[in-house]
């Protein structure tokens, strides 16, 4: 399963090292990453398939995750209309996106409130 987890972590140059260094100390691969917080705090998501392993390693190191969730993550071709193709597709099976960024090899990562639906949307298994 692939885990989208957000982290609350502040502004400030080496605050995102500080939890990068923590997973991958686990032996946790960060698979993507988001981060958006132009003010004292941000908001960091990181994407990855141990989503426990990831959270023990950030508590050690007094980080927690504020919210985890599962999402669906699709293999894509680099070229040019792909996000176009594939949202269209949801939109037209009524399903509304709350996350969507991009992940290492060619992956785009989306979060909806049903899930099922949006595997359905895509042509994936549920």
């Amino acid at each position: 399963m692939a885990a989208d987890l957000v982290i609350e972590i502040e502004n400030t140059p080496g605050a995102l090292a500080e939890v990068a260094a923590a997973i991958s100390d686990a032996g946790v691969n960060i698979a993507a990453a988001t981060c958006v917080g132009p003010g004292k705090s941000a908001e960091l998501h990181i994407l990855v398939r141990h989503g426990e392993a990831a959270r023990h390693a950030l508590a050690t190191t007094h980080v927690a995750v504020t919210r985890e969730r599962e999402v669906v993550v699709v293999d894509v071709e680099d070229r040019p209309g792909v996000l176009a193709d594939l949202t269209r597709k949801i939109a037209r099976a009524g399903v509304n996106l709350d996350l969507v960024y991009v992940a290492t090899q060619n992956r785009v990562v989306f979060g909806a409130p049903d899930l099922a639906a949006l595997r359905a949307a895509l042509g994936l298994d549920s």
